[in-house]
C-alpha cells in the first residue's frame, strides 16, 4: 500500500507515537429495536410493576390469567426472589412454559436450591419433557463450578423415572470435561450408548473432542473425530473441524492444523473466521510472526472479516513476540482490512505486555487512555494493575483498585472476559496478612458467583479467618472448597478445629474434624482428646460418643477420664442403649473407664436396672472391680424389689469365686416374700456361720464402715470383726444396731441386743442370725 493511500492512523497509534489532536470516532448508531409481534398485555405489565415495586403485594386473582400474560409477568419481574414468590401463588398446576422459564432464571441468577426444589416437585407437569428442566440445572450446576451437584442431578432424575435425552448427556459431559475429568466422561459416555442405548448426535462428539483437547489429549480427540462417521453414524460438521484444528495448534502442533484445514476443503466445508483464528493462535504460540502475518492475509484474501477475537488475538501473538512495530501498523490500519476497533479485550493485552516489560507506568498509561475512550474496563483489567502494583510493592495503590473493583462489582458483570481468580492472589495474601481479609472475602465471593474458583485463594482467606479469629467464617469457606472438589492441606484443617475449640464452639470444630477425617488427614491424639473434652464440657452426648466410637475405629489411645465421662454423659441424658454400646466396644479394644464411678452415680441417681446391667457387663468382660459397689447394687436392687436381678448379680459373683458378701440375709429375705425358696436357700447354705468368720479376709473398715461391726474385746489388744449389715425383714424395716450401741461390754451389749429384739417375730433364717450374733457375743 502506497503511503498516500495510507489511512490516518488510529487512536490507539498514539501509544506509540505522539497522538494527534484528539477526534473522537463516528459511532454506529444502534440498530433499531425488533418490531413486537404484538402488544405487551396491559395487565402483565401493571402486575409485574406492582410485585416489583411492593414487599407483600396484593395480587388480583391469578387464575384468570393466560399463559402467555404469565410468561410476561414472569419475564418483567425484577428479582429472582419475587418471581419464586409469584410463583408460588400461582394455583396447580404450573403452566410448563412458566415453571421452564423460572427454573432457568433461578438457576442464572444462582438460586439453585430454589430451582432443585422447584424440579423436583414440579418435574411431572412437563411428562415425557422433563428432562428438559433437569437439563437447565444440570448446565446452571455446571456454570457455577459445582460439578458434583451436576452430577447427583443427574443420577436423581433416573431415580424419579424421567429418561435423560442426548441433551442430558451432553450437558453432564460438558460440565465433566468442563473440569477436566475425562476419566469420568468416558465411563457416562460409554453407559450412554452401551447402557442405555442413547445414540449420541455431532454436539456429543463436539464436546467429548473439546474435553480431550482443552486436557492437551489431543490423539485421543482425533481419534474420536476419525470414528465418528464410522462407529457412532454421525457426521462431522465445521464445529469439530474447529475444535480439532484449535486443539493441534494449542499443543503447537500446527503444520499438522494446516494440513487438516487443506483436508477440511478439499471435503467441501469452507473454514471461517474460527478457523483461522486458531491458526493465528497457533503460530503467536510458536512466536512465528511471518506465519501469523501470512495466515491473517490469506484470510483477508478468502474474503473473511476478522472479529474482535482475531484482532486480539494477533495483538497478543504481536506483543508476546514484542513486534510492536507491527502493532502500531495494525492499529493505524496498515494490516488487514483497516477496520480494526479496539475493545477492552486489546487494552488488557498491551497492559500485560508492558507489565511483563516492566514498563509499569506505560501500563497506567494504556489504562489512562482506556478510560479516556470510555471503554469499560473489566475485572482482567483491574487484576493486571493489581497483580503488577503488588509485585513492585506498592500495595497501597493496589488496595484502592481493589476497592474499587469491589464497590463497582466489576467482577459480577457478565460483559468482558471471564474473570481468573488466580489473578488476584497477591492481594488476597496481602489483605489477609493485614488483618482485612473481610474486604478479600468480598471480591472473592464475587469471583464464585463468576464460577470461577482456586484452591489457593480459598487457603488464603481461611488462614486470613483464623488470624482474626473469625473461625466460623473460615469454616463456611472450607464446606465451599470442598463443595468444588478442592482439597485443604492438613494445616488449614487444623488451624480451623483448633481455633473453633478456643472460641467454645466444639460442635462446629466437631464437624470440620469429620470433612478433615473424610479428606484423609488424621490429626494427633491430642487434637482428638481436646475436641472430646469441650463436646463433653458443653453437654454434646450424642457427639461426644461419635467422636470416641470413630477414635475406637481409628485405634487413637483413649483417656480413661473422658471415657467414663462420656458414659455417665450418655447415662444423664437418658441414651443408655448407645451407652452400653460404647461401653462394649471400649473394653473390646482393651481400654478401661472407671466402672465405680459409673455405677456409684446410676446407684445415687436411682437407675437400678442400668446399674445392674452396667455391673453384669464389667463381671463379664472380667473386669476388676470393688466387691462394695456390688453388695451396694444388689441391696439397691433388693429394695427396689428387683429380686430377680439381685439374685442374678449374686449367682454371677458366686461363679467368679466371690465368697465374702455383705448383705445376703436382706436378698434371702426379699427371695423368701417372693416364694423363690430354692433360690433362698441356695444364698443360705453359702452365708458365712460363725466358725468361718475367723477365717475370712478383714474388711475394709474406712470403706465399709456401715457393714461392718467391731466388738472391742475387754482385757485384749486386737480388734475381732464381725459379720453383720443393716438387715431389711418383712415389716420390721431396717435394724442398725453398730449406730445405736456404745460398746463397752460384751455383757452390756448382749443385755442391749436381747431388749432391743425382744418385740420382734423371728423367722427361721432371721433365728440364724439372731443366734450367730449371740454366739458372737458370747
Amino acid at each position: 500500500m502506497s503511503a498516500a493511500a495510507k489511512p490516518p492512523p488510529s487512536k490507539l497509534s498514539t501509544l506509540f507515537t505522539k497522538p494527534p489532536p484528539r477526534s473522537h470516532p463516528r459511532r454506529r448508531p444502534p440498530p433499531p429495536p425488533p418490531i413486537p409481534t404484538h402488544k405487551p398485555h396491559k395487565s402483565a405489565r401493571r402486575l409485574a410493576a406492582l410485585i416489583n415495586h411492593s414487599t407483600n403485594p396484593s395480587l388480583p386473582p391469578l387464575s384468570s390469567l393466560s399463559t402467555t400474560s404469565l410468561l410476561q409477568t414472569l419475564r418483567r419481574i425484577s428479582s429472582p426472589s419475587k418471581t419464586l414468590q409469584f410463583l408460588h401463588r400461582l394455583p396447580s398446576p404450573l403452566p410448563p412454559h412458566c415453571l421452564f422459564l423460572v427454573v432457568d432464571r433461578l438457576g442464572r441468577s444462582r438460586h439453585l436450591n430454589a430451582a432443585r426444589s422447584l424440579v423436583y416437585n414440579h418435574h411431572h407437569i412437563l411428562g415425557h419433557r422433563a428432562d428438559k428442566l433437569f437439563n437447565s440445572l444440570i448446565r446452571n450446576y455446571g456454570r457455577s463450578g459445582l460439578m458434583d451437584e451436576a452430577v447427583r442431578v443427574y443420577k436423581t432424575m433416573r431415580g424419579m423415572g424421567v429418561t435423560p435425552s442426548v441433551v442430558t448427556y451432553n450437558s453432564v459431559l460438558g460440565v465433566m470435561l468442563g473440569r477436566g475429568r475425562v476419566g469420568m466422561a468416558l465411563e457416562v459416555f460409554e453407559e450412554m450408548v452401551g447402557v442405555y442405548g442413547v445414540e449420541p448426535d455431532v454436539c456429543t462428539m463436539n464436546v467429548m473432542i473439546r474435553g480431550f483437547c482443552r486436557e492437551g489429549r489431543v490423539e485421543e480427540g482425533l481419534r474420536v473425530f476419525r470414528e465418528m462417521k464410522g462407529r457412532f453414524r454421525v457426521g462431522a460438521d465445521l464445529v469439530s473441524w474447529n475444535t480439532v484444528v484449535d486443539g493441534l495448534c494449542r499443543v503447537g502442533r500446527v503444520e499438522m492444523a494446516r494440513e487438516l484445514v487443506e483436508e477440511m476443503v478439499g471435503k467441501g466445508i469452507e473454514p471461517n473466521v474460527v478457523t483461522y483464528t486458531a491458526l493465528i493462535r497457533g503460530y503467536c504460540v510458536k512466536r512465528y510472526v511471518e506465519g501469523v502475518l501470512r495466515v491473517f492475509e490469506e484470510m483477508v484474501d478468502r474474503g473473511i472479516e476478522p472479529n474482535k477475537i482475531t484482532y486480539n488475538t494477533l495483538v497478543q501473538g504481536l506483543c508476546e513476540a514484542r513486534r510492536f512495530d507491527k502493532v502500531k501498523e495494525l492499529f493505524e490500519g496498515g494490516i488487514g482490512l483497516g477496520g480494526f476497533v479496539p475493545d477492552t479485550c486489546t487494552f488488557n493485552t498491551l497492559m500485560i505486555a508492558h507489565c511483563n516489560m516492566g514498563k509499569f507506568n506505560e501500563a497506567m498509561s494504556v489504562y489512562r487512555k482506556l478510560e479516556e475512550l470510555q471503554i469499560q474496563p473489566d475485572s482482567a483489567s483491574y487484576s493486571i494493575l493489581i497483580r503488577a502494583l503488588c509485585e513492585q510493592g506498592e500495595f497501597e495503590r493496589a488496595e484502592e483498585l481493589f476497592d474499587e473493583l469491589a464497590k463497582k462489582k466489576i467482577v459480577l458483570c457478565e460483559k468482558g472476559s471471564v474473570p481468573l481468580s488466580a489473578a488476584y492472589n497477591p492481594m488476597f495474601e496481602y489483605l489477609c496478612a493485614n488483618g482485612k481479609t473481610k474486604k478479600a472475602d468480598i471480591v472473592f465471593r464475587q469471583l464464585m458467583k463468576r464460577g470461577t474458583q482456586d484452591p489457593p485463594a480459598f487457603i488464603t482467606l481461611i488462614m486470613g479467618h483464623c488470624r482474626e479469629g473469625t473461625f466460623a467464617a473460615g469454616q463456611r469457606l472450607l464446606v465451599l472448597m470442598l463443595r468444588r472438589n478442592f482439597l485443604p492441606d492438613y494445616g488449614t484443617y487444623l488451624s480451623l478445629v483448633e481455633g473453633l475449640l478456643r472460641k467454645g464452639d466444639p460442635i462446629l470444630a466437631h464437624r470440620t474434624l469429620g470433612m478433615m477425617l473424610r479428606s484423609s488427614y488424621t490429626p494427633e491424639a491430642s487434637t482428638f482428646h481436646s475436641l472430646l473434652s469441650g463436646l463433653i464440657k458443653m453437654g454434646h452426648a450424642c457427639e461426644s460418643a461419635e467422636l470416641m466410637i470413630e477414635m475406637l475405629g481409628r485405634k487413637i489411645r483413649q483417656n480413661i477420664n473422658l471415657s467414663t465421662q462420656t458414659i455417665l454423659l450418655l447415662f444423664k441424658d437418658g441414651m443408655r442403649s448407645k451407652a452400653v454400646k460404647l461401653l462394649s466396644m471400649i473394653y473390646d479394644c482393651g481400654y478401661l473407664v472407671r466402672m465405680e464411678e459409673v455405677i456409684n452415680y446410676l446407684c445415687n441417681s436411682k437407675k437400678l436396672h442400668d446399674a445392674y446391667e452396667t455391673l453384669m457387663f464389667c463381671l463379664k468382660k472380667h473386669g476388676s472391680i470393688d466387691i462394695h459397689i456390688c453388695e451396694v447394687v444388689m441391696t439397691g436392687l433388693c429394695n427396689g424389689h428387683l429380686i430377680s436381678e439381685a439374685f442374678s448379680l449374686y449367682y454371677e459373683l458366686v461363679e467368679k469365686g466371690v465368697k465374702q458378701l455383705h448383705g445376703l440375709e436382706t436378698l434371702v429375705a426379699c427371695l423368701e416374700s417372693v416364694g423363690k425358696f430354692k433360690e433362698s436357700e441356695f444364698v443360705s447354705k453359702r452365708m458365712l456361720d460363725p466358725g468361718s468368720l475367723g477365717r475370712t479376709l478383714p474388711l475394709n473398715l474406712q470403706n465399709q464402715r456401715e457393714a461392718n461391726l467391731c466388738f472391742k474385746l475387754g482385757g485384749k489388744d486386737s480388734e475381732r470383726q464381725l459379720y453383720h449389715t443393716p438387715s431389711h425383714y418383712r415389716g420390721f424395716g431396717t435394724i442398725s444396731v453398730y449406730s445405736k450401741w456404745n460398746f463397752k461390754s460384751c455383757d452390756t451389749v448382749k443385755l442391749e441386743f436381747m431388749d432391743y429384739m425382744s418385740g420382734f417375730k423371728w423367722s427361721q433364717q432371721s433365728c440364724r442370725s439372731r443366734t450367730i450374733i449371740m454366739a458372737l457375743l458370747d
